[in-house]
């Protein structure tokens, strides 16, 4: 009608975002915090040129096998099994005998890059449940950035976020930042209140974090061809599986095919 017209024409974008948009936003930080308990260029890019390796180099000692079946199993079923959780503390304890020279741990960065549903998390280091998640929740990471969002499925991503890491490969460890949000992969950076900038931290760098504060990370716990477990900065623990749709299209657009 012509007196919404006027009312969209007249109203602030800020408040425009925060009526429609905001309860979606709120959504997608309460799934970041269960999952990871969180000078860049002025606007993200994408790079299409990652692929995960077709040989996962793990050193695979007595038990890995058993324990990544259950893993595995877990991660593409979304239900955790009652014994899930000591299989995740036994790789994580021998991490370093799975793990041990710079090449195990770059190729479990490479294996890491890619497109991935979160499944299951515990929620906080004292968790020791892992528990479904229980909308549809993503992460991305290629060769420049790191994303992820929340939406109803793989091709309708609602609302994303998107920003360079930067990779320890010492401590198989994932610095991330926010440069951009995308609304329905559209980029709505411009249009996001100041204080909800502040408040998550959107277009901060890794140098612009002061003791005490750090940048959010994700410590890699393990991987496989199916699998994908990380730890946050609250200790939490999550599992993702890997989706065989590039999520970048739909929750990023024509940034995509830049």
């Amino acid at each position: 009608s012509s007196s919404q017209l006027t009312y969209y024409r007249t109203t602030p974008k800020t408040d425009i975002f925060a009526m429609r948009f905001l309860p979606s936003f709120l959504l997608l930080v309460a799934t970041l915090k269960c999952a990871s308990g969180f000078t860049t260029p002025p606007h993200s890019e994408i790079s299409l040129t990652s692929s995960p390796s077709s040989y996962l180099h793990a050193v695979k000692i007595e038990g890995y096998d058993e324990a990544f079946a259950t893993i595995d199993s877990c991660a593409t079923s979304g239900e955790p099994s009652p014994n899930l959780y000591n299989a995740v503390r036994f790789i994580d304890k021998n991490a370093l005998q799975i793990y041990p020279s710079l090449d195990h741990k770059q190729q479990l960065w490479n294996d890491a890059h890619g497109s991935w549903k979160l499944q299951l998390a515990t929620g906080g280091g004292k968790f020791t449940e892992f528990k479904p998640v229980p909308i549809f929740a993503f992460a991305m990471i290629d060769d420049l950035n790191f994303g992820n969002g929340v939406g109803l499925n793989e091709g309708m991503v609602l609302l994303s976020l998107l920003g360079p890491h930067v990779y320890n490969m010492q401590r198989r460890q994932m610095v991330i930042t926010i440069d951009d949000l995308f609304l329905g992969a559209n980029r709505a950076t411009e249009y996001v209140p100041g204080f909800i900038k502040d408040g998550m931290g959107l277009g901060k760098g890794v140098d612009d974090y002061v003791k005490p504060q750090r940048p959010p990370a994700f410590t890699f716990i393990g991987g496989s061809e199916k699998a994908l477990i990380a730890r946050g900065g609250t200790g939490g623990i999550a599992i993702w599986t890997r989706m065989e749709r590039d999520i970048r299209p739909a929750a990023y657009g024509q940034l995509s095919d830049s």
